[in-house]
């Protein structure tokens, strides 16, 4: 692997304590190191970077790849020439494999395909080591206080998550129990696929130091502890899965008395971004590189939404992620952050994948961020999870789960109005919202996707 864990943590708080300036060598360095490496062991990059310099590290000069792509040619991708894409597939169909060492030295991690394409993810230790070393960054998230509350409850981690299969989550954590069994008996694995008075209970027996899992998830627990029947005191609370909004954090936050560590992060790189008391997620940028582009992939400037963002994880070398279209829309901030991180500062939008688009009454096509729906909804009493699926061009059907107490009625009343009123200012008009029966569904890895869009044909 070349570098010790220590060595990786002790560079990455020298990254911090140098700037920008020592942020920014850092990144040309591995970038320069993953390019060359990928040149020289993926037949796939080899070919795509043919034409190219022999020595680069402007990321912009490399040509734009996605997951179909990629997929599509698996087995020219991975530089270990032993990695297949039917060796891969045949490991992650068992699910009691999870975590464990493919080929005996990677970590596996599958994706759930809702945007279409499932995703297979082959992990070096290179990559977990950064991972593991880039988390000594959040050590200023907790106070003594704080230490003292997870102490008093042993440090008990408790994932609330979906369990089985080899998502990212399972998988990482499975690995983690493996590799260190006596920290691992620290973290448990809670199913969200079972009854919610039954979570409750189990997390109230458990009494977690730190509760982590989906953004939904962990609203609905919210108000499960408003509502008096579950009875835990985290320390930290760390929500994912979803762009956590300024209200979402501050009723996560009072319903625990917890800190709130927000995370954004993909599985084509875990250690991506830490969130920030300013609602802000800090770019690891030593390690990981964020491009805000428009639709044809051209530079978008600061403060202004991007139609999507081209990633570069510059840790793992046995399947290099360089200018990966991830899909997703953000907002890059123009100033330093008042936080006080040297780290480039995003806002997330949501994916691209994830835009509304709707007929008006022209002929034309309004498209609007699944962010303004989040922003909206999440500021409603009573609703206690949301999820729109758009089931025709003009038919929104609208998923809610009340909280404890809420008038069902009364909730969906001023859900309607809200939404009826953000169509309206965006010139949208005729459009139907049908009222669902059944409650917001998640998909296979536990993610509650909030905005469904229609699906193409």
């Amino acid at each position: 692997m070349g570098e010790s864990l220590r060595q990786l943590a002790r560079d990455a708080r020298r990254a911090t304590a140098e700037g920008p300036e020592g942020i920014t060598r850092r990144q040309r360095v591995h970038l320069a190191d993953l390019v060359a490496y990928a040149r020289t062991n993926s037949p796939y990059y080899r070919e795509l970077y043919d034409d190219l310099p022999a020595e680069l590290d402007d990321v912009t000069r490399l040509p734009v790849t996605d997951k179909k792509s990629l997929m599509n040619r698996f087995d020219d991708w991975v530089t270990d020439r032993e990695v297949t894409q039917e060796k891969v597939e045949a490991f992650v169909a068992d699910p009691g494999l999870a975590g464990q060492r493919f080929l005996g030295r990677y970590l596996v991690a599958t994706t759930s395909g809702t945007s279409g394409l499932r995703g297979l993810f082959v992990i070096d230790d290179r990559y977990s080591a950064v991972h593991t070393a880039l988390g000594s960054r959040a050590g200023g998230v907790v106070g003594a206080g704080d230490l003292i509350r997870m102490a008093a409850r042993a440090g008990r981690t408790a994932i609330v998550s979906a369990p089985g299969g080899h998502f990212f989550t399972v998988a990482t954590k499975a690995r983690f129990r493996l590799d260190h069994p006596w920290l691992g008996r620290m973290m448990r694995v809670f199913s969200i696929h079972q009854p919610l008075p039954d979570l409750v209970a189990e997390l109230n027996r458990y009494n977690p130091a730190s509760l982590a899992g989906f953004l939904g998830m962990l609203t609905l627990l919210a108000g499960e502890q408003e509502a008096g029947r579950l009875r835990v005191r985290p320390a930290v609370v760390i929500p994912g899965g979803e762009t956590l909004s300024a209200q979402a954090r501050e009723r996560i936050a009072t319903a625990f008395h917890a800190k709130v560590r927000a995370a954004y992060a993909a599985t084509e790189c875990g250690f991506l971004c830490l969130g920030c008391a300013y609602d802000w997620y800090h770019v690891n940028s030593d390690w990981a590189v964020v491009e805000p582009v428009d639709a044809d992939h051209r530079p978008v400037p600061p403060g202004q939404p991007s139609h999507t963002v081209l990633l570069s994880n510059l840790a793992n070398r046995v399947q290099p992620i360089l200018r990966y279209d991830l899909g997703d829309s953000v907002l890059l901030r123009p100033e330093p952050c008042p936080c006080g991180s040297p780290f480039p500062a995003i806002r997330v939008q949501g994916r691209a994948a994830d835009q509304l688009a709707f007929p008006t009454s022209h002929g034309e096509q309004v498209d609007i961020s699944p962010m303004l729906f989040g922003t909206l909804l999440d500021r409603v009493p009573g609703v206690a999870q949301f999820q729109l699926v758009q089931t025709a061009p003009a038919t929104l059907r609208v998923r809610l789960r009340s909280a404890d107490g809420a008038d069902g009625d009364h909730v969906w009343e001023t859900v309607r109005a809200e939404i009826v009123h953000l169509l309206t200012e965006h010139k949208v008009a005729d459009v139907t919202l049908e009222r669902a029966a059944e409650p917001p569904q998640q998909s296979p890895g536990g993610k509650f996707r909030r905005i469904i869009p229609l699906a193409k044909a």
